[in-house]
């Protein structure tokens, strides 16, 4: 495989789980609450912590995001293996 290719799939893989891991932090949030806070709530309470708990798990699977990253880039060498994605302005 070369270098676009495995960018391609890199990023498409990274997209997915990245979904996945904000679905899965959005579900145990969700539940938490559901635990924590009880059932007659007014509704517009409601929906401010669904949107607050939907904001967390995208900052939260970005934060995780972020930090496989980082280490997955520590441990290869990431000009070998992938394209680089954006050009740097500097010639």
């Amino acid at each position: 495989m070369n270098k676009k290719l495995n960018t391609a799939l890199f990023i498409i893989g990274a997209s997915i789980l990245n979904v996945i891991l904000m679905v899965v932090l959005m579900t145990i949030g969700l539940a938490l609450i559901s635990l924590v806070i009880p059932k007659n709530i007014p509704p517009n309470i409601a929906s401010a912590l669904f949107i607050l708990v939907f904001l967390l798990s995208v900052a939260g699977s970005f934060f995780a995001y972020h930090k496989a990253i980082k280490f997955i880039s520590g441990k290869i060498n990431m000009d070998k293996y992938f394209h680089p994605i954006f050009n740097s302005r500097k010639r």
